[in-house]
């Protein structure tokens, strides 16, 4: 079974914001984004990473994955934000840009040479035209690239639409086929994958409507930008209690002695087949950790 830890909120914060990574302690985003790279001004690259990683050391964040965005190797900042990174010891660390697997083969090959905690997972950003026409590639580097330690993907729309001149519009037409394609190929390879981000911090109504449509694609959750968005997201991605109940039902029915061979089965007059035993699975077992989440 894919990896089912909660990342329905995935919200970004610029390092260069103390105050917003201390407030970011008291949030129910289920991941933080601790940015080093977009978000941050270039005269305040040094202090942004000063202070995301003094933040993860210092903990404080309870359940919420903490990731860590870098700058990109080739930039002035980004030998050091991978050596600082990796010192602070976060869930994951993000690299941006990955366009191919020697992206990821390289990172792997500096995180052996740094001698980096085997706990550290690295998530990619699919962010350029090349991100897409390399995604089966990029992908199947969790397999193919040794020590890879690829666990996500995380689409950057709002690059995507610069590089192709896409129209970021509601419901996303210009985008759909390069967003499906890089769910297929995260879906092959048993990688979560992250939607991209939501500009109008004033709709929340629009941002509602695009998480559903994240969650009904396929997506495991949504990188948002603000504090705003966390309840949208939450609500879109966790399964409605019909949908537990029903999916009690259908295991409860497929573990009955008689079905134990049938291939496919008739539960309050729907028809369901052995494969859906893992979606039904699938959403109680996110329904729990909700629910536990909830009560801790």
């Amino acid at each position: 079974m894919a990896d089912l830890r909660l990342r329905r909120s995935v919200l970004y914060m610029p390092g260069s914001n103390l105050r917003a990574l201390d407030k970011a302690r008291t949030l129910a985003a289920d991941a933080l984004i601790l940015d080093l790279e977009d978000a941050v001004a270039p005269e305040a690259k040094a202090l942004a990473r000063e202070q995301v990683c003094k933040a993860v050391k210092d903990g404080g964040y309870g359940h919420r994955e903490l990731v860590i965005r870098v700058n990109a190797p080739q930039t002035p900042w980004g030998e050091d934000d991978l050596h600082a990174a990796i010192e602070a010891r976060p869930d994951a660390i993000l690299m941006p840009k990955v366009s191919s697997p020697a992206v990821l083969e390289n990172v792997a090959n500096r995180l052996e040479a740094l001698a980096a905690p085997e706990g550290i997972a690295i998530w990619a950003m699919i962010e350029t035209p090349a991100s897409i026409l390399n995604i089966r590639e990029v992908a199947a580097a969790r397999r193919t690239v040794p020590g890879s330690r690829l666990t996500c993907l995380v689409l950057g729309t709002n690059d995507l639409a610069k590089d192709t001149w896409a129209q970021l519009v509601k419901g996303r037409a210009p985008m759909m086929p390069w967003i499906m394609f890089a769910l297929a190929a995260a879906r092959a390879e048993g990688l979560t994958i992250l939607d991209g981000v939501f500009n109008d911090l004033d709709d929340i109504e629009g941002c509602r409507e695009e998480c559903r449509q994240s969650r009904d694609l396929g997506f495991d959750g949504k990188t948002i930008i603000h504090p705003n968005q966390i309840e949208p997201a939450n609500t879109c991605f966790a399964p409605a209690l019909e949908e537990v109940e029903r999916a009690r039902k259908v295991i409860a029915a497929f573990d009955l002695p008689e079905n134990a061979r049938r291939g496919a089965i008739r539960v309050e007059g729907r028809m369901y087949e052995r494969q859906h035993i893992g979606m039904a699975r699938r959403a109680v077992v996110w329904h729990e950790a909700i629910s536990a989440r909830d009560a801790g």
